[in-house]
């Protein structure tokens, strides 16, 4: 789920852009980008941008990204491919943009900007396995290794003011909240983010550039390690943001896999003990700005295909009681 950093968050063409999006447009871009395409085109799963397999004339295939209008600035997406640059230099095992025979990565077409990756092969982890754990935290360990020497420009912070405040806001001004739910979401939300917010403030840890959006769902596994993409949602933050979206369950399910991702990790890197006391937080700010994300984009045909629910008196009555689910894990006390 991509953090929103909307910079002309009004603009409707944000949402609506990828309509326009078809097969021949995609091939002619990907055509002046260099490469030579034999027609062969297979959509992939995402929902913020549009990203494509594309055949090429010797066989193989390239993956095309279409960034969605009006949410990073040039400067912010060239950040990110410099940023992944740094990593693969440092043998860091990610998936970084291609670059042309002049060196660029970043490319336009219209009102669409792109760019292109080899293609990867893999599997999901299996996070039953200490194995595969212990390898995670390795390779993050070796990411947040470089990222301590990294300093964005352009890319935002890990905070509650964008992440939840702002989603908040948005909500409200919105149509999607029921009115008879309007005031209970708003205490409880407004609650919660108060709580992460003052919990963050008070956490004297170090921020470097990380991942932002660290999920199972952007690891592929190879034969014997993980392989990190999609660093569309990068940023400055703590550590631990990119390590807590591989545990879940009870306390002591999630307390085993902590130790596995934690053993693998300190092999390379210290990790501080004191961002434990940060993952209820940056899972409340998650919750919250998730809620913002699909209202932000409800006009996308895409995301009312793949989230029928949302507008819906359940789904609301169902997040606000999540909400004071995550309040209460707030007060318990941290995984050590």
């Amino acid at each position: 789920m991509p953090i929103d950093n909307d910079f002309d968050p009004s603009a409707d063409d944000a949402t609506l852009a990828f309509q326009a999006l078809d097969p021949v447009t995609l091939l002619d871009a990907i055509d002046a980008a260099g490469l030579s395409c034999d027609g062969r085109i297979s959509a992939l799963n995402s929902y913020e941008n549009r990203v494509y397999a594309i055949g090429q004339d010797n066989g193989d295939q390239v993956i095309a990204k279409f960034y969605r209008p009006h949410r990073w600035t040039d400067e912010a997406i060239l950040e990110e491919h410099t940023f992944c640059q740094t990593l693969i230099d440092a043998d860091v095992p990610v998936i970084g943009p291609i670059e042309d025979h002049t060196g660029k990565t970043l490319h336009s077409t219209g009102v669409y900007r792109f760019c292109l990756y080899p293609q990867a092969h893999g599997r999901a982890p299996e996070l039953d396995d200490p194995k595969h754990l212990s390898a995670i935290g390795r390779t993050l360990a070796l990411l947040h290794e470089v990222g301590e020497h990294v300093y964005f420009d352009h890319r935002p912070d890990i905070d509650a003011e964008r992440l939840g405040f702002a989603a908040i806001d948005y909500l409200l001004d919105s149509e999607h909240i029921p009115e008879d739910l309007c005031n209970a979401y708003e205490d409880v939300a407004t609650a919660l983010v108060e709580h992460a917010d003052e919990t963050l403030e008070d956490t004297d840890v170090d921020w470097l550039a990380i991942h932002g959006d660290m999920h199972p769902g952007n690891l592929l596994w190879g034969a014997d390690s993980p392989l990190i993409f999609d660093l569309d949602d990068t940023a400055s933050g703590p550590a631990i943001q990119d390590l807590w979206m591989f545990l879940s369950g009870d306390t002591g399910y999630a307390q085993a896999r902590l130790d596995d991702l934690l053993g693998g990790y300190e092999t390379f890197r210290n990790f501080d003990r004191r961002e434990l006391v940060l993952i209820e937080p940056l899972r409340a700010l998650r919750l919250v700005n998730y809620a913002a994300w699909i209202a932000r984009r409800w006009k996308d045909p895409a995301f009312q295909r793949a989230f029928p629910f949302f507008d819906t008196d359940t789904f609301w009555g169902e997040h606000i009681l999540q909400l004071k689910e995550q309040m209460a894990a707030l007060d318990a006390p941290p995984l050590q």
